[in-house]
């Protein structure tokens, strides 16, 4: 599925087949061990003007905040990182695929971090994550992680233990995802994406502190204020979320995703009248550059 014969990825300065010994994984390695990495997921759509990474520099600047907390040595820059994804995508015929960049650690049985560092970028094609249909989720037993035990907006490897965990425990139980809340109980987000609610025409979103600072969710909370569309960042509790009238989630490979269902609840707005919908199709147009090309008009 990710990967063929001809697949090209990039390993340390290199274009490589992804089949390529070299490109393998070191046994020793402390990502392997401990899951001591970071990485990103990114998308390049195809436009009217050619093949576009959506919010590129901003990604890699959340690869390089991840890179620094964990104390892993990386000198790329930005650019740099954007030009050879380009490269990468054209080298695979790509013109709308789903990106992974991943810094890997080397060798190091100790708890420091090893000094050895490998970047791989891959590419394939994928549509979105979650679907197109609305998701009946389920909430999870488990919790975000307390963001004194780590860089809860870093996207370290290792975290996504706890989104592998509560996507199983939903899915075991006949639901497409889960909702996880924080240490006090607040709502913050799905397994793998960002969590909006609409209530009286208005919608919400657990502030930054306790989740993922998703760029996606960024970018929602932008074009709310250009559609002028109420919104508002604040904590609220599971019982508030059930009395909404309409859910969802935001997140690069979900894009925007609407919810029928948590738990036992049925959000009664219809999903095409609510701000989900409108915003799931204001950022198609965004990640398409249709909306640049209306302004310039």
């Amino acid at each position: 599925m990710y990967y063929n014969d001809n697949t090209i990825i990039y390993y340390n300065g290199e274009f490589l087949k992804a089949t390529d010994a070299k490109a393998t994984t070191n046994m020793y390695s402390q990502s392997l061990h401990y899951g001591n990495g970071v990485f990103e997921g990114i998308r390049a759509y195809e436009t009217s003007k050619g093949t576009r990474i959506f919010k590129a520099y901003d990604h890699y600047k959340r690869l390089k905040y991840g890179a620094e907390v964990m104390n892993i040595e990386f000198d790329y820059t930005e650019e740099e990182l954007t030009r050879i994804t380009y490269e990468l995508l054209e080298k695979n015929g790509f013109k709308d695929a789903y990106i992974r960049p991943i810094i890997t650690t080397g060798a190091n049985m100790s708890l420091t971090t090893s000094t050895e560092t490998n970047l791989i970028i891959q590419c394939w094609e994928w549509g979105k994550y979650m679907g197109d249909k609305l998701l009946k989720v389920k909430t999870s037993k488990f919790q975000r992680p307390n963001p004194k035990s780590c860089f809860v907006e870093a996207k370290v490897t290792g975290h996504y233990i706890n989104s592998i965990l509560s996507t199983n425990e939903a899915k075991q139980a006949g639901y497409d995802e889960a909702l996880l809340l924080d240490m006090n109980g607040n709502v913050a987000e799905c397994s793998g994406a960002n969590v909006f609610m609409q209530k009286d025409g208005k919608l919400y979103t657990p502030p930054r502190g306790h989740i993922m600072a998703g760029i996606t969710r960024a970018t929602v909370i932008d074009l709310c204020k250009e559609a002028g569309i109420p919104i508002e960042e604040k904590h609220f509790t599971l019982e508030e979320l059930k009395d909404a009238d309409a859910c969802f989630f935001t997140g690069t490979a979900a894009e925007v995703v609407g919810l029928q269902s948590l738990d036992d609840y049925q959000f009664p707005l219809a999903w095409e009248k609510s701000h989900g919908y409108q915003l799931m199709k204001l950022y198609k147009e965004e990640v398409l550059e249709l909306r640049k090309q209306a302004k310039a008009v």
